[in-house]
C-alpha cells in the first residue's frame, strides 16, 4: 500500500495540473471502489475552482472554491496519470508495467487550467481506494481523520509526545508505531526503516523507551530523529515506489533501492562494523525486517 512519501510524491506531482484549474466534470466510470461514492457525488464538484492540494496522513485532500474537500485515499493499487491534449500516451519511463486497461479508470478528473484542458485519471485495479467530499471545515471532526496523531514530519511529533503515548506500555514498538493513533501515515516500510537507523528491535515494549519519571530516553530520542530522517529521504526519493505505486507522470521512484533493512532477508545487515544478518519476522500478520546484531 502506498505509504506517506508516495501520497507526498503523488501530491506534488498533481498540483501543477490541478491547483488553479477548473474542474469542469468529475467522471464517474462506476458507482463504487472500496465504498459507494457519495449520492451527489460529480454534481457536487464539477464545475468548482480548486484552490490547493494537501495531504493528511496517507489522504490527498483536493479543495474546492466552495469550502468543499474531495478526500482521496489510493488503497492498495490506485494511481494518477496526467494527459493533456488529444494524446493518450503517459508520460514517464516505467520500471515495472501499469494498468492501462480503461476498465481500471475509474474517475477522469476533466480540467480546464491555464495550460488549456487536461485529464487526470484515477486508475485501481484492485478497487481499495475510495473517495469522498466533506467539508474541509469538518475535516478535523470526521471520521477519516479524528483519531490521526501528529504527522510524522510536523513539529508535533516529539519525543515529549511519544513518550507520553507510550509511557507504560508492553506494546511492541513496531505495532505503537504503526498505529495511527500515535503517528498518522507512518507504515510498515519505513517503520523498518527508522527502527534500523535508531538501533532499536521492532520487539521492545514501548514504555522501556520511557524513563520512571514519564521523560523520553536518549533511545526515543534517537528514534524521532530516524522516523523525520527516513520520511525526509523517501520524499526526496519520490516515495518507495513498490510493486502497484507510480508516481503521477508514469515514472518510479528509487528509495527502493536504499532500504537498509526491508525486504532485504538473509542480506548483511549495513551499520558499519555490525557483521549481522537482516531477519524477518511477522508481527500482527505484518513482515518485520530487522538485524538482532544490532538493534536491540
Amino acid at each position: 500500500m502506498p505509504e506517506l512519501p508516495e501520497v507526498e510524491t503523488v501530491r506534488r506531482g498533481l498540483a501543477p495540473s490541478m491547483e488553479g484549474a477548473l474542474l469542469k466534470e468529475l467522471e464517474l466510470r462506476r458507482g463504487d471502489l472500496r465504498f459507494p461514492f457519495p449520492a451527489g457525488f460529480s454534481q457536487a464538484v464539477s464545475g468548482r475552482g480548486i484552490t490547493s492540494l494537501s495531504r493528511r496522513a496517507k489522504y490527498l485532500l483536493i479543495d474546492l472554491d466552495d469550502g468543499m474537500t474531495i478526500v482521496a485515499h489510493l488503497g492498495m493499487s490506485g494511481s494518477f496519470r496526467i494527459e493533456a491534449g488529444p494524446s493518450e500516451e503517459t508520460p514517464g519511463a516505467f520500471h515495472h508495467p501499469r494498468s492501462k486497461d480503461e476498465k481500471h479508470d475509474h474517475v477522469v478528473f476533466h480540467l480546464a487550467g491555464a495550460g488549456g484542458d487536461a485529464r487526470v485519471i484515477y486508475n485501481d485495479p484492485r478497487r481499495f481506494g475510495f473517495m469522498d467530499v466533506v467539508r474541509r471545515a469538518d475535516i478535523a471532526s470526521h471520521p477519516f481523520f479524528r483519531d490521526l496523531g501528529p504527522e510524522p514530519t510536523g513539529n508535533e511529533l516529539g519525543a515529549d509526545y511519544l513518550a507520553e503515548r507510550f509511557a507504560g506500555k508492553a506494546q511492541p514498538l513496531k505495532s505503537a508505531l504503526l498505529d495511527q493513533k500515535n503517528i498518522a501515515g507512518l507504515g510498515n516500510i519505513y517503520v523498518c526503516e527508522a527502527l534500523w537507523r535508531s538501533h532499536l528491535s521492532p520487539l521492545r515494549a514501548a514504555g522501556t523507551l520511557v524513563t520512571d519519571t514519564g521523560g523520553p530516553k536518549e533511545e526515543l530520542l534517537r528514534l524521532v530523529a530516524a522516523i523525520r530522517a527516513v520520511i525526509a529521504d523517501a520524499i526526496a526519493a519520490g516515495g518507495s515506489s513498490l510493486r502497484d505505486h507510480i508516481q503521477t507522470d508514469g515514472s518510479l521512484g528509487y528509495f527502493q533501492h536504499s532500504f537498509s533493512v526491508y525486504d532485504r532477508e538473509a542480506q548483511p545487515c549495513g551499520t558499519p562494523g555490525c557483521g549481522g544478518t537482516v531477519s524477518r519476522i511477522v508481527q500482527a500478520g505484518r513482515s518485520s525486517f530487522y538485524c538482532a546484531a544490532c538493534q536491540s
